[in-house]
């Protein structure tokens, strides 16, 4: 298991044929005309559904991008989409998210630990209060068609993640930079069946900046369509997010 900021994450037990069925599906979605999309169009103020990325309004420039943003299962969705067909579309995205929310947990674990922390100790506030309010996990297709112009629009403006950790299947087509000091913008360069890891703000936060969130963006081409996929681990949304207790003292003063 190898697991560093924005770079790959291999040997993770996700079987081929997922990332596969994952990538025709979200091929599929896209391909569709754009008045279907518009049937399951996200409302201004939700979280699920078809749209432009979230981030635009902060942005003058256009984004050359359309996203479809699922929480848990998409069945509602996906019977306005494909009143007859939807049922393979919804066991795929289901399973995907399954698998992603077990690595979640697991690299959550494993960057603790690497902190000396245990997530029973000290990550109580990531467990839930009530049944109702579990952890919010987000899994939001992209899709990047081609541009003859790409040096005039943006594919995904410059940001950085506000999860705790984030899971980018990259589906075997560059676009993915990372902002790094001294070297600028860099290419992730795809991995077959690898899945990229990027920080989020919350980590940053919990962790009082020992690991930090990664600036990150996608650029788009004269030449090919590319879609991607990722999931975004957060916390319980009545949780309080500070920096850990035990990452704090009077050498260590909490930055948040």
């Amino acid at each position: 298991m190898l697991v560093r900021n924005g770079e790959h994450f291999i040997n993770h037990g996700v079987p081929m044929s997922l990332f596969h069925e994952t990538e025709f599906q979200t091929w599929r979605l896209f391909s569709l005309p754009t008045e279907r999309k518009l049937l399951v169009e996200r409302p201004p103020s939700g979280v699920i559904g078809y749209g432009t990325a979230r981030i635009s309004p902060f942005y003058p420039k256009l984004m050359w991008t359309e996203g479809f943003d699922i929480m848990g299962s998409p069945m509602g969705l996906a019977r306005k989409l494909w009143p007859q067909d939807h049922a393979k579309f919804c066991e795929v995205m289901e399973q995907w998210q399954a698998k992603m929310k077990t690595l979640c947990d697991k690299i959550v674990g494993i960057m603790l630990g690497s902190l000396g922390l245990t997530h029973e100790n000290d990550m109580k506030w990531f467990e839930p209060k009530n049944e109702s309010d579990q952890t919010q996990c987000v899994f939001q297709l992209n899709s990047y068609r081609v541009c003859q112009d790409p040096d005039r629009v943006m594919g995904l403006a410059p940001h950085t993640d506000t999860s705790l950790i984030t899971l980018l299947n990259q589906c075997n087509i560059n676009g993915l930079q990372v902002y790094q000091e001294g070297a600028g913008w860099v290419a992730v360069e795809p991995v077959e069946g690898a899945l990229v890891v990027n920080v989020g703000d919350f980590m940053q936060i919990v962790s009082n900046g020992k690991f930090k969130s990664v600036l990150h963006r996608a650029v788009v081409n004269n030449t090919c369509h590319r879609v991607s996929t990722a999931f975004f681990l957060g916390p319980p949304s009545d949780a309080e997010i500070s920096p850990l207790i035990n990452l704090v003292n009077f050498a260590h003063p909490p930055l948040y």
